[in-house]
C-alpha cells in the first residue's frame, strides 16, 4: 500500500487526475516501468539466450469452437520447457469477464502476468464507465496490450492469446486470434493455437458442424486436443492415472462457466473408451453427391 501513498499520506497527483478509462493507459503513465512489455526496452542481448529461453515453461495447445449458443474454449495441461515437462496441470484458459475467456499459448510467465493485466482492464473500465465493452473492443483492447509486449516478443519471450466470448449484440459467440505485433483477427467457426494446434485445428476441421450444439462442441474440443497430444509431444492427454483433464469453459448468454474436474473427466473418458476402439479417432460422415 505504500506505493500508493506519498511521506506524507496522500495519493500521487496522478490518482487525483481526471479517469482514465484504461487501466494499462494509466499504468503507463503512472508506473510504466509495472507493465510488461517496457521491461524489455532496457533487457541486454541474452547470453546464449535462446537456450536460456527454451528453458522457460512454455504452454502448449488451446482450442477454441463456436456452438449454437455461444462458444467453448479448452487447453490442455501439460506445460514443456526444452524437452522436459515442466509442469502436468498448468491452467492455460481463464475468465477474463463474465461473457468472454483468454487463452495462452508460449512464455507461460509472460501469459499470466498479461491474463492478469488484461482482467484488471476489463474490470477498470467498467467501474469507470458503468458499462462494458463490447466484444470487439475487449478483443482490440487486448490487441493493443500484446503489441505493447513486442521488445520481449522479439527476444524470445513471446505470448499468444486466444480470446474468445459471446456477443450480447448478436446473441453468437465470437473468436479472436492474434500475432505477436498485437494483429487481433476473427476467426471462424473454430481455432486452435500452440504448438499442437495444426493436428488440433485438422481434427476440427473434420468433426466440426455449423450449429453443434455447446456439448457437442466441448467433445469435438476435446477429441481435438487428443489427435494433437497423439501428435505433438509438448500436447498432454488426458491423464487418467493422475486425474488430469483438459480446462474446459464455455461462454454463452448464461456467461462464462468452467466445467468442473468431473465433466472434464467424463468428456475424457468417453474419448479414451472410444479411441481404444478407433485409435485414429471417428471419422467425418461423407455425404454422397450426384
Amino acid at each position: 500500500m505504500a506505493a500508493y501513498f506519498d511521506g506524507k499520506g496522500w495519493q500521487p497527483a496522478a490518482f487525483m487526475a481526471p479517469r482514465i478509462a484504461s487501466f494499462t493507459d494509466f499504468l503507463a503513465s503512472h508506473s510504466p516501468e509495472l507493465l510488461p512489455g517496457a521491461r524489455g526496452l532496457s533487457l541486454p542481448p541474452l547470453a546464449g539466450g535462446s537456450d536460456v529461453i527454451k528453458e522457460l515453461p512454455h504452454a502448449t495447445t488451446i482450442v477454441a469452437a463456436a456452438s449454437d449458443r455461444g462458444v467453448v474454449v479448452a487447453g490442455d495441461r501439460r506445460a514443456t520447457a526444452g524437452n522436459m515437462i515442466s509442469k502436468r496441470d498448468v491452467e492455460k484458459v481463464f475468465r477474463s469477464d463474465e461473457f468472454s475467456a483468454i487463452a495462452m499459448a508460449g512464455v507461460a510467465s509472460i501469459g499470466l502476468e498479461f491474463i492478469r493485466l488484461f482482467q484488471v482492464e476489463l474490470e477498470h473500465y467498467e467501474k469507470m464507465e458503468g458499462r462494458s465493452l463490447s466484444l470487439e473492443g475487449k478483443a482490440n483492447r487486448l490487441g493493443s496490450m500484446v503489441r505493447g509486449n513486442i521488445a520481449l516478443a522479439m527476444q524470445g519471450l513471446a505470448m499468444i492469446p486466444l480470446f474468445a466470448g459471446y456477443d450480447e449484440e448478436t446473441g453468437v459467440g465470437r473468436i479472436f486470434s492474434y500475432d505477436v505485433a498485437g494483429g487481433p483477427y476473427e476467426e471462424h467457426r473454430y481455432h486452435s493455437i500452440g504448438s499442437g494446434s495444426v493436428f488440433a485445428k485438422s481434427s476440427l476441421k473434420k468433426l466440426y458442424s455449423d450449429g453443434m450444439s455447446v456439448a457437442d462442441a466441448v467433445l469435438a474440443c476435446v477429441q481435438a486436443l487428443y489427435d494433437a497430444a497423439d501428435d505433438d509431444s509438448a500436447t498432454g492427454g488426458p491423464d487418467l492415472a493422475r486425474r488430469i483433464f483438459p480446462v474446459v469453459t464455455t461462454i454463452t448468454g448464461d456467461g462464462f462457466q468452467r466445467l468442473s474436474d468431473a465433466e472434464a473427466a467424463d468428456y475424457a473418458q468417453q474419448v479414451v473408451d472410444s479411441r481404444m476402439q478407433s485409435p485414429d479417432g471417428p471419422l467425418a460422415p461423407l455425404s454422397a453427391t450426384s
